[in-house]
């Protein structure tokens, strides 16, 4: 059955730009542990900061998302003004930028062992390990954001 609060709105670009963002970290993170298979520590570390910022970048739009453009919307996590999917996607979204939150921990955790050379051709399970929580919450999200766009 329909329910009368399950109101379709659009996503906000916002939504929008952080999933291109998250599918460029995955690239970024892909690349970072190419390179230091080969040893290219310079390459590596240039990759891995470039996810950490694209993470950042994420988060600060997920963020704009949830508190900025839906509110600006109209759309409320709770209240009287509050509709079943604007708390569900508001609920989702905000548990997942916790989600990222920690896998920006995970990256920096990561660019410091790399830092202090813990990472090379024959060592890299730190780095392999942070890279599967980082592409778990990239799919993570790309799952929930179709879910969200087709669902209405």
């Amino acid at each position: 059955k329909n329910r009368i609060d399950w109101v379709s709105f659009d996503l906000p670009d916002s939504f929008i730009i952080s999933t291109i963002l998250i599918i460029l970290s995955s690239c970024t993170m892909i690349l970072a542990k190419l390179f230091i298979k080969k040893d290219q520590r310079q390459l590596t570390s240039i990759f891995l900061v470039a996810t950490l910022l694209l993470g950042i970048g994420f988060g600060y739009f997920q963020y704009r998302g949830i508190f900025i453009d839906l509110y600006n919307a109209g759309l409320f996590f709770a209240g009287a003004q509050s509709t079943v999917k604007a708390s569900f996607i508001i609920g989702i979204a905000f548990a997942h930028l916790a989600h990222i939150l920690a896998g920006i921990v995970v990256l920096f955790v990561v660019l410091y062992n790399h830092s202090i050379k813990k990472y090379n051709s024959s060592n890299i399970l730190g780095l392999e390990l942070g890279a599967i929580f980082w592409h778990f919450v990239d799919i993570l999200w790309i799952y929930l954001f179709l879910f969200f766009y087709f669902i209405r």
